[in-house]
């Protein structure tokens, strides 16, 4: 089954995984291949990311408590009991590290993935195995089409519904007056018909239904139609 990215999107939770890695890599660096220095290193990312993100919130909170002691100085109010913000207490400093802490981490987890002693198990206790994604219901997949005229020619604008690595292709029809026949199988989003305008006004009328290998799947789109001419 296809799997999500494993790397955390958020601020808080890309820290903890940095401190995951952290604490776990240092029992599979021989076999993995990783050597003391990068183990260190990655270390060292861990903690300064850690601490960027924590004197991050620090200011959040004190420009948070500022702008609300500021606007009750100018527009007057109920001052607080202990008055005036103190300034804040930043956390212990840890050495500084280059900038780029994400794109050497994902640097490090290729090489650790391409060891001949890598798998998922492994993975799952580095926190770095992308949770599996459920297979949609495809007998539910439709479609959802437009089309507009662009440079004198009509523009079917598709896409995969955030479904693509279940999908393989979209086969969409047109029916220029004469019933639906094939216009093409499409596997990149947004395609161009092609066919001349005719000299006088006509409607044209499109559909899509995905497809599987040589299967269709799920129902046929919508139709929706434009005159052209």
């Amino acid at each position: 089954m296809p799997k999500q990215d494993y790397l955390q999107r958020s601020d808080a939770d890309f820290a903890a995984q940095l401190q995951t890695v952290k604490t776990n890599l240092p029992a599979y660096a021989t076999a993995l291949g990783v050597t003391p220095a990068q183990v260190a290193a990655q270390a060292a990312d861990a903690e300064y990311f850690g601490y960027t993100l924590a004197c991050q919130q620090t200011m959040q909170n004190g420009g948070q408590e500022w702008t609300a002691w500021k606007n009750l100085v100018r527009g007057g109010g109920t001052a607080p009991v202990a008055g005036a913000p103190v300034a804040p207490t930043f956390p212990a400093s840890v050495p500084a590290v280059a900038v780029g802490i994400e794109v050497r981490f994902r640097a490090l987890v290729k090489q650790l993935k391409a060891s001949a002693n890598y798998n998922a198990a492994l993975g799952e206790a580095l926190g770095i195995e992308g949770p599996v994604q459920t297979a949609p219901d495809l007998a539910a997949m439709q479609p959802s089409i437009k089309v507009e005229l662009r440079g004198g020619q009509v523009f079917v604008d598709w896409g995969w519904a955030g479904q693509a690595q279940f999908l393989d292709a979209c086969e969409m029809q047109v029916d220029r007056g004469q019933g639906y026949a094939l216009l093409a199988m499409d596997t990149t989003p947004g395609y161009t018909d092609t066919q001349p305008l005719p000299a006088t006004p006509t409607k044209w009328t499109y559909r899509a239904i995905y497809r599987v290998g040589d299967d269709r799947v799920g129902q046929w789109s919508a139709p929706v139609s434009i005159m052209v001419g």
